[in-house]
């Protein structure tokens, strides 16, 4: 009972990987706010199932149809959790949405809509637990990142940008709350969902790699996020960690890899006469991250 006596709210929980860390969560003794946005709460919304498959195996949860972009809904799922639940402890910003396209043909509509749900919307819920957090001296969150903003795609600069923002929003959370006693993590999962279920197979070997891709299932990236949100993970804070089927990874935070110093100062000239060639050995390649992580897990 890793979470017993311990209530939380995870985003997107209707499917995918935000079903199963809700599920698990559960399980492991937790109540569970399970939102997803639902502009009807209709009778079949996955939420609702969600909380019925918790409630069958012993659990305590509530669905919640709340849109993450709207300040007022983040607000209306921390007062939910608190009247029903009578406490938070942990939130699990896991809602998002793809609108790919290539840079050049990206319209506004696209942009803003993604960096609303991926990027505001983890602001929202989060900004609405921290009065809670804060008052009670301990909290815990977990972003769902992604490696095409921690590395890079085609065709993602909304969703890149979102995920890599929420990167730096973590860190801030994290230095900013710490005096609370309050945790703030982020996971880069590799698991297939909805979302990569559209990426398109344009070649035998990308049909293979994406055959392989699907043998990574959400259920394996709830463990982790569990393990955040627990006293466990009590001295962790502003890092990011993935899960790739059994391997987990820590990611670096940005920080510099080569510095020159010329007390004469720097023309463009000699910038490019003295500091290209001492740090073009260090620069990021352009991978994307399918090219990245080459090797396939197990």
């Amino acid at each position: 009972m890793l979470l017993r006596d311990k209530a939380i709210i995870v985003t997107g929980a209707g499917r995918g990987i935000g079903r199963d860390i809700a599920i698990q969560a559960a399980l492991a003794g937790a109540a569970v706010v399970v939102n997803d946005y639902d502009a009807k709460g209709a009778d079949d919304a996955p939420a609702r199932e969600v909380v019925a498959r918790i409630k069958e195996a012993g659990g305590r949860a509530i669905a919640n149809f709340g849109d993450v972009s709207r300040s007022e809904d983040a607000q209306g799922m921390v007062a939910e959790a608190i009247d029903v639940f009578g406490r938070l402890d942990g939130v699990v910003n896991n809602a998002g949405i793809v609108r790919d396209r290539i840079f050049h043909r990206m319209s506004y509509d696209e942009w803003r809509q993604v960096i609303d749900v991926n990027l505001t919307g983890p602001f929202n819920v989060s900004r609405a637990a921290a009065e809670v957090f804060k008052k009670q001296q301990s909290g815990a969150y977990v972003h769902l990142t992604s490696t095409s903003g921690l590395i890079g795609n085609f065709g993602q600069a909304n969703y890149s940008a979102s995920k890599l923002g929420l990167v730096a929003l973590s860190k801030s959370i994290a230095l900013d709350m710490k005096a609370f006693g309050v945790r703030s993590n982020c996971i880069a999962p590799f698991a297939w969902t909805r979302m990569t279920d559209t990426i398109p197979a344009d070649t035998p070997e990308q049909a293979v790699r994406l055959e392989r891709a699907r043998k990574m299932t959400p259920e394996q990236i709830a463990p982790l996020a569990l393990f955040l949100l627990s006293d466990m993970a009590s001295d962790v804070s502003g890092q990011v960690l993935a899960s790739r089927m059994n391997e987990i990874m820590l990611f670096n935070n940005m920080r510099p890899v080569r510095s020159i110093h010329r007390s004469e100062g720097w023309t463009a000239t000699t910038i490019a006469d003295t500091v290209l060639p001492a740090m073009r050995p260090h620069f990021s390649p352009l991978d994307r991250s399918p090219e990245y992580f080459s090797w396939d897990p197990i």
